[in-house]
């Protein structure tokens, strides 16, 4: 089962759940902020993509970090904000079942799901 992992008012999201839907794919959404986020996932992604590829730096959280936090932030504390900030992840991360994705591009997407 495909697991698309976000926030249901992210464009990004949005543009995704209606890709999957449109090609007809199957998926569950998990909502960051309604449903929580499990440590473990993020560890797990980390390890897939990189932490540095899972870390949002254009969004308003990130902004509004500390210069200071922002300019420490490595791995251990990147999953420690991206665990109590889940907008500090970007949008969306996808479990296939073979891999994880993080964002969305319409060429990955049709080459990962064909």
């Amino acid at each position: 089962m495909i697991v698309i992992y976000g926030i249901p008012n992210c464009d990004t999201v949005r543009k995704a759940r209606k890709w999957l839907a449109d090609h007809g794919i199957d998926y569950h959404f998990h909502d960051f902020r309604k449903d929580g986020l499990d440590p473990a996932a993020l560890r797990r992604w980390a390890k897939a993509v990189g932490w540095e590829t899972l870390l949002n730096r254009r969004g308003q959280t990130w902004r509004k970090l500390d210069p200071a936090v922002r300019e420490a932030m490595g791995e251990d504390s990147a999953l420690e904000w991206m665990a109590k900030e889940p907008t500090l992840i970007k949008r969306p991360v996808v479990e296939t079942g073979d891999g994880v994705l993080v964002g969305f591009d319409p060429a990955v997407w049709e080459q990962t799901f064909s």
